[in-house]
């Protein structure tokens, strides 16, 4: 209402990319929560000298060791009751600067978002999702910084909603929050279902909770174990450049008999497009002519709806590289099947091509999913003087199954896999490195690769 853009700050950065983001974005006012204060002091201190540093509110109390310019609280109390809204000029406007999460090498891209794709996509969301007018209730297991909680922190606003929010993404303190305050809804990447399915205190809910989750794509097997503990799950498939999921994994009622394992592969897949983001294509990146829909032949994602970004924020080369003819070209490849749902099978940066045969890593790890004493898997390539590449596997196990070997994962993937796309190397992990938004940081995984 101030006229300002809103720029939501991952928590979970260290202070020298905080500072880039601030320097990048020149931000003018930072608000800061306590828990958070000493690192974005440090942040700060790390601007450039002819930089002019934010100033810094604070939210809650810490001691006089940092200096923090405005008090929250006390800001709200000396406001002007008569301060006309500075409404936006135009829809066009922006309303937010939201960074890529950077899961790959490449420094995280500014990502302008207009109050008409917010608005908009916020209205998608609620709609898509059948969040009702009355009685709903979400608990924040997404960050509000991955691409303004998918725009949610703006939906539940417009049904007049509650929002319980944690500290801390715990399984304890999740199962906690869905009982005491009869959660309706709650978002997440596939390793928030993961580690309450795989929560040693998990028992069947009370009553149905909603989960729309996205970000990777979900194992058929983590799905399935949701949905046994009342969990009623919808998969969504977006970016930051879309404002969050445009295209959903709509149910169909023909589906609702099939066996668990065939429900769970049909909506292990994104979907179609969605009520603001209506048209989704799979096409070769050579020629830009669409693929057959036959779920084989692959390709680059391509999405054109009224929720993308305007563009990078001061980087018109990656704008106009991402941006062709109306259409946004995610970097993502998959296949379309015969009845229009895509798949995603990876990104493009993570298909392994070993001899000259491309393997998904996706699809490799839906399979070391099912197995038992898995708990969380990731395939990259490791380089072969051979073969070019092979599928390298990073696996953390659950706690009672700790003595499950590497041969007995390899047979497992053997007996369910083409040989060439078995990995053959499995590395165990105690934990999987993640950005946070619960993804995989694979670029990290393939330098681990490399030295192996």
């Amino acid at each position: 209402m101030a006229g300002a853009v809103l720029n939501a700050i991952n928590l979970r950065l260290d202070a020298k990319s905080i500072s880039n983001l601030l320097r990048h974005s020149n931000s003018k006012l930072v608000f800061v929560d306590f828990q958070s204060a000493s690192l974005v002091n440090d942040a700060v201190s790390l601007l450039p000298p002819n930089h002019r540093p934010p100033i810094l509110a604070l939210i809650g109390d810490v001691d006089g060791s940092i200096p923090i310019e405005l008090n929250y609280e006390e800001m709200v109390e000396s406001g002007d009751v008569d301060f006309e809204w500075a409404r936006p000029l135009s829809e066009w406007d922006p309303i937010v600067l939201n960074y890529t999460s950077g899961t790959t090498a490449a420094a995280p891209k500014g990502v302008v978002l207009s109050h008409r794709a917010a608005a908009l996509q916020a209205v998608n969301m609620v709609l898509e999702w059948g969040v009702p007018r009355r009685g709903a209730v979400q608990l924040w297991t997404l960050p509000m910084f991955h691409c303004n909680g998918w725009n949610m922190a703006w939906g539940m606003a417009a049904v007049g909603g509650a929002n319980v929010c944690l500290r801390r993404v715990e399984a304890e303190a999740v199962y906690g929050a869905l009982e005491e305050h009869g959660v309706t809804h709650m978002c997440g990447a596939p390793v928030v279902l993961n580690m309450l399915t795989n929560y040693a205190g998990s028992k069947a809910l009370r009553a149905p909770v909603h989960v729309m989750t996205g970000g990777a794509p979900p194992p058929a097997a983590v799905l399935a174990r949701a949905e046994s503990l009342g969990f009623v799950v919808s998969h969504g498939y977006g970016l930051t450049e879309t404002g969050g999921p445009a295209v959903m994994c709509v149910w169909k009622q023909e589906w609702d008999d099939l066996p668990g394992p065939e429900r769970a592969r049909l909506k292990a897949r994104q979907g179609v497009g969605s009520i603001f983001s209506p048209e989704v294509d799979v096409v070769d990146p050579r020629s830009g002519k669409s693929v057959p829909h036959d779920a084989s032949t692959t390709g680059e994602i391509v999405l054109r709806g009224a929720t993308l970004m305007s563009g990078y924020l001061n980087d018109p080369d990656a704008t106009s590289r991402s941006m062709k003819n109306g259409w946004f070209w995610t970097g993502d490849v998959g296949v379309m099947h015969e009845d229009g749902y895509l798949e995603v099978k990876d990104r493009s940066k993570d298909v392994i091509i070993c001899g000259g045969e491309n393997i998904s890593s996706v699809e490799v790890e839906a399979v070391l999913y099912a197995h038992p004493a898995v708990r969380e898997a990731a395939v990259v390539a490791r380089p072969d003087k051979y073969w070019g590449e092979t599928p390298c596997a990073f696996v953390s196990l659950k706690e009672e199954a700790e003595k499950t070997s590497e041969k007995e994962i390899r047979e497992f993937c053997k007996e369910r896999l083409p040989l060439f796309m078995v990995p053959r190397m499995v590395v165990f992990e105690a934990e999987l490195p993640k950005t946070a938004t619960g993804k995989v940081q694979k670029f990290l995984l393939r330098e681990m690769a490399k030295g192996l």
